[in-house]
Parts: structure tokens; C-alpha cells; sequence
């Protein structure tokens, strides 16, 4: 295998296979990117068995085919520490990769290309193609609610709902629920079709999404997703697991509804923050005609107060939410103006954008 290639070139879909490959391996071909070079084109794989990513570049240079696995890392490093216009060799030779270019030469070990693991398929249970900005917004708007590390391991993790003309996501950790819906050309025969895709999956696939306006193509099996951009061929195994009816966690029925100023309201959440109970992280809501006053302490016997104008008119209401879980939401929504609906000290808040947006949220609240 011999290709020469531009700095520029090599470098992202090298950054971002690299970011599939995991640090610490039991095995070690696991820390190894897989250069493939057919025809004109390279291609980068990365894996970590959960997750592949398939990078592909055309080359402007003759070069000999061939297929060898080299650190990801180091690779990636040497790349990045060559001047931003460096052309780039690499030559196989035995069993080491040499990268020359200009007057820097490295050599790395490797390993054979037959050891490299790929990610298992299993059949397509169906297709479909969606926007990348549309598949970025639904990331963006619901991704930050899945749960880190819960023994709840379908919650570590993003619900996709694919139905007739749309595509929903849903997220949740238990405390809090992130859901967002937009159009996508997928037709489902019977009912809607429900995976669960691990979160680093979608933390993934997200780095992928930059070119707004380009299509990714979807290929869903009985146990994997498959994304493909063109450039970019990515792979990831679901959750298998049961994700709760989100449905019954919607609240329903709230009588108090609240609108107010998204960014005055996410201003006054942040300041009374800093003064909330680390560990916990509670505020105290108290809902007034036409007022709303946020009050935090801390076992340091520190206060903070705001009050924030808001349309509202009915009885008040005290309750207690996580600030972090508000703020939040504050941030993912985009409108002027935000809607919460509340029904009484212990049932969830419902939040919106005022006008019919494709998100909502649940927060549950905190007894304080």
C-alpha cells in the first residue's frame, strides 16, 4: 500500500473515525484505524464493536492498493502537529506504515487488516431518507436527556419512533423527558417501528450531521442502525431493551399555564442557581398573577431571590424544580417566548414554545 495525500484531506474523516476508537482495549487491533486504499479512494474505519465509523477520501495522486491497520491515535497526532498545507505519504513496508512529509519521517507499528473486527449487520427491516439539519435538531433537542450510566441501560440511550412521514426522538432519565418530531420520506406498513440507539451512538452520528442541507440515508436491521452521508458510512448496535410508554409521562390536564420570556427566564434560572445546594441543585418556584419568584439557599444559609413578569392568571402555586433540568430545556428551545403547564406541588411541568413547536418537555418536580 503506497498514497500520498494532503494534510487537509486526511485529517477530519481521520478525527472523526479516531473519536469511535476507544482509549483502553482488551483488544489491541481495537486501538487501530483500518486504511483501505481501492482504486482512487481511501477509506478509515474505526470500531470499538458497538460502534463502526467508515470515513472515505478520493485521492488526486496515483496509488497502490492495499490494507493495514495502524494506531488511531498516533496517527491522528502526527497529523495534526504537520503544517496546516503538508502533503502527506504513506508507504507500507513490512510490517510498518512509514508517514513521510516534507522532511519528518515516522514509523509505526501495525497490524494485519484480516484481524480488524466488523461491526455484525443482520438483515434491513427497512429504509428511509431524512434531511441532515432534521436529524441534527432532533439530536440537539433531545439528546442532552438520556441518562449517563443508569442500570436502566435502555435509558443510556435515544428512542427513535419512525411513522408514517415522521420521525420522533425521545430521551429520558428518569427525572426529566425530551421529545422532538420533524417530517422524514419513511412509510411504516403496520405500527409505528420503535429503536433505541446507545448514546454514544448518537454522540456520534451527531458529529457527522454538518452538512445541513445533504440527505443521510437510514438503514435499520433487527439489531442496528446504519447512516450513511455519502462520505461517511456509520454503524451503531441498539439498546435491546423496552423503552418506557413516554405517552403516560406527558403530563395531562395542567391548569396553570405560564408564558413567559425565554432568555429573561433563563437569565433569572441561572443567576438563582448559583446559589442553589450543589448536590442538589433545587430552586423554589412561587407562581403569582402576572409574577413569578425563583428562590435558592444553600447549607451555607445563602439566598438568592428573582422575580420575572410572566403571563399568568389563577391561584398560586408553590413548587420545586431541579434548576439544571429547567435551564436545560431553556437552552435546546429557540422561540421568543416559552410555555410552562403546571398542575399542582407534585405533578411534572409540561414546557414548550409558546407556539406550535415540534418539542416538549417534561420536568418532574422536587420536594423541598
Amino acid at each position: 500500500m503506497k498514497l500520498t495525500i494532503s494534510r487537509e484531506a486526511l485529517i477530519r474523516p481521520l478525527q472523526l473515525v479516531a473519536g469511535v476508537v476507544e482509549r483502553r482495549q482488551t483488544l489491541p487491533v481495537l486501538s487501530n484505524v483500518l486504511l483501505v486504499v481501492e482504486g482512487n479512494q481511501l477509506s478509515l474505519t474505526g470500531t470499538d464493536l458497538e460502534v463502526e465509523l467508515i470515513g472515505r477520501v478520493l485521492l488526486e495522486h496515483p496509488a497502490d492498493e492495499g490494507e493495514i491497520t495502524v494506531p488511531a491515535r498516533k496517527l491522528m497526532d502526527i497529523c495534526k502537529s504537520l503544517p496546516d498545507s503538508a502533503l502527506i505519504e504513506l508507504t507500507q513496508l513490512e510490517q510498518k506504515l512509514i508517514v513521510k512529509s516534507g522532511r519528518s519521517r515516522f514509523s509505526l507499528s501495525t497490524l494485519p487488516a484480516t484481524e480488524f473486527p466488523s461491526v455484525e449487520e443482520g438483515a434491513n427491516s427497512f429504509n428511509f431518507s431524512i434531511a441532515q439539519h432534521n436529524l441534527r435538531r432532533l439530536i440537539d433537542r433531545t439528546g442532552f436527556a438520556m441518562a449517563q450510566q443508569d442500570v436502566r441501560y435502555y435509558l443510556n440511550g435515544l428512542l427513535l419512533e419512525i411513522d408514517n412521514g415522521s420521525l420522533r426522538a425521545v430521551a429520558t432519565d428518569g427525572h426529566r423527558l425530551a421529545l422532538c418530531t420533524v417530517e422524514a420520506d419513511c412509510n411504516v406498513q403496520d405500527n409505528k417501528h420503535q429503536v433505541i440507539v446507545p448514546r454514544k451512538g448518537i454522540m456520534e452520528l451527531a458529529r457527522l450531521l454538518t452538512d445541513a442541507d445533504q440527505m443521510v440515508s437510514i438503514s435499520l436491521g433487527s439489531n442496528h442502525i446504519r447512516a450513511n452521508t455519502g462520505t461517511f458510512t456509520f454503524t451503531s448496535k441498539l439498546v435491546d431493551g423496552k423503552f418506557p410508554d413516554y405517552d403516560r409521562v406527558l403530563p395531562k390536564g395542567g391548569d396553570k399555564i405560564v408564558t413567559g420570556d425565554r432568555q429573561l427566564l433563563r437569565q433569572a434560572f441561572s443567576r438563582t442557581a448559583i446559589l442553589s445546594n450543589e448536590k442538589y441543585r433545587g430552586i423554589r418556584l412561587v407562581l403569582t398573577d402576572g409574577s413569578l419568584t425563583l428562590t435558592a439557599n444553600n447549607p451555607e444559609q445563602e439566598e438568592a431571590q428573582e422575580e420575572v413578569s410572566v403571563n399568568y392568571q389563577g391561584d398560586s402555586l408553590e413548587i420545586g424544580f431541579n434548576v439544571s433540568y429547567v435551564l436545560d430545556v431553556l437552552s435546546v428551545l429557540s422561540g421568543d417566548n416559552v410555555k410552562f403547564t403546571l398542575s399542582d406541588p407534585n405533578s411534572s411541568a409540561l414546557l414548550e414554545e409558546e407556539e406550535n413547536g415540534d418539542s416538549v418537555y417534561v420536568v418532574m418536580p422536587m420536594r423541598l
